[in-house]
This record gives structure tokens, C-alpha cells and sequence, in this order.
């Protein structure tokens, strides 16, 4: 989903350019972005891994994961990925990638988390509301 996002940013990239002024620090910044994403979807499948978990979100789970990553966010590999995707726009200087973030987090929202959040509350209940109000959905 969110690489067909990417792709159709890159396309449009193409057909109506709006290229961001070449920058070697948004070039670092860029690479800064994608290596932390990177670094927090590692962290991630390691607590499914050590939790015992499934990481595919079509498998049933068997546990709410609550520390590392997920202390911070509801979907930190959610959150990576739209973090890469405004990290790929800033290397590749295009705009239409930095906005892909929007689109991204959108249509995961609407098609992936609605879903996998009514999954978890009915699976464990009061436990998962209560870890909701805890810990945001993004940041």
C-alpha cells in the first residue's frame, strides 16, 4: 500500500515536477529519516520475535505488545514507514514524496490499523482500551 503510494509519487514526480532544492543536509537528513525508520521497524519484528507473537497483521495475535517501540506508538511500523516516505522525498528532492506521507498514513488508517484495532479491543478487551488511552496511535 504505502510502496504504491510511493510509486505513484514517483510517477507524478515525472509528469509534474516539484523538485525540492538540492541540499546535501536534506540529502543527511533524508538518509537520517529512512535509517530510523529502518532502526524502528528492527526493534519492532524483535519484540514480536521475542514476545512469541505474529507480526503479519492477517494472523492472529496472542499477546498485546507494550514495551520497546510500542510504549511510543500504537503502529510504530506504521509510523516508520510514513517517516520513510517523507525521508525518501527529502534524497530524492521531490515533494510529491514528501506529501506521499499523507495518502500513506491515510489509507493505512482507513484499510489496515481501523482494522486491526477493532481486532485487538474485541480479542483482549479492557486491556487493549486501556492500553489505547495510554499510548497514541502515531506519536
Amino acid at each position: 500500500m504505502v510502496l504504491g503510494v510511493l510509486l505513484l509519487a514517483y510517477a507524478l514526480n515525472y509528469l509534474i515536477p516539484l523538485r525540492i532544492a538540492h541540499s546535501p543536509a536534506l540529502v543527511f537528513a533524508g538518509f537520517t529519516l529512512v535509517g530510523i525508520s529502518f532502526l524502528i521497524i528492527v526493534f519492532t519484528t524483535w519484540s514480536f520475535r521475542r514476545f512469541n507473537t505474529r507480526i503479519e497483521p492477517w494472523k492472529p495475535t496472542t499477546t498485546i505488545i507494550t514495551t520497546g517501540c510500542f510504549a511510543v506508538s500504537r503502529n510504530p511500523i506504521y509510523l516508520a514507514l510514513c517517516v520513510a516516505c517523507v525521508g525518501i522525498g527529502m534524497i530524492l528532492h521531490s515533494w510529491w514524496m514528501v506529501f506521499s506521507v499523507i495518502p500513506a498514513a491515510l489509507l493505512l488508517y482507513h484499510f489496515v490499523i481501523a482494522g486491526e484495532e477493532a481486532y485487538l479491543e474485541k480479542k483482549f478487551g479492557e486491556a487493549y482500551v486501556q492500553y489505547k488511552t495510554r499510548v497514541r496511535r502515531w506519536l
